[in-house]
């Protein structure tokens, strides 16, 4: 995989295979393929919870443990990139709780060095906003904006 392009930077198709391939790890619940795309000092921080995660086997042992009800699935709804950074909003399901990760990375010499990733739950829409809003899936409707 190419590392750099100029200033030592990833270029974005670059970045934009190494998240694509993240993804798909995950998909395929390949947790050590996953990790596999780490920088030795890879993090990732969940700021809802103020926790952080240090490190491959770290990431693989949590996945491992997680007590989902069944085979995790993966669905990206969008990816943005720019050079070495990526944001994906990514939908994700054991077959019994469904949830959303927006997902900040960064990478370093064609690896993942570090993730930010927030887990936003969804609510009801007030119905004071109902003269001015239009209602829409709670998955997404990101794709269409």
């Amino acid at each position: 995989m190419e590392a750099a392009g100029r200033f030592g930077m990833a270029d974005t198709e670059t970045t934009r295979r190494l998240i694509a391939e993240f993804w798909a790890a995950m998909q395929a619940n390949d947790w050590a393929a996953a990790a596999a795309l780490f920088a030795d000092d890879y993090v990732l921080h969940w700021p809802q919870s103020g926790e952080r995660i240090h490190g491959a086997a770290n990431f693989v042992a949590i996945n491992r443990a997680y007590p989902a009800a069944g085979r995790w699935r993966f669905t990206v709804e969008r990816l943005v990139v720019e050079g070495e950074q990526a944001v994906t909003d990514v939908i994700v399901t054991d077959g019994a709780v469904t949830g959303r990760a927006i997902t900040f990375t960064l990478v370093r010499d064609g690896r993942i060095a570090g993730q930010v990733e927030y887990w936003p739950d969804p609510f009801e829409a007030l119905a004071w906003r109902a003269a001015w809003v239009e209602r829409s899936s709670r998955q997404s409707d990101a794709s269409s904006t």
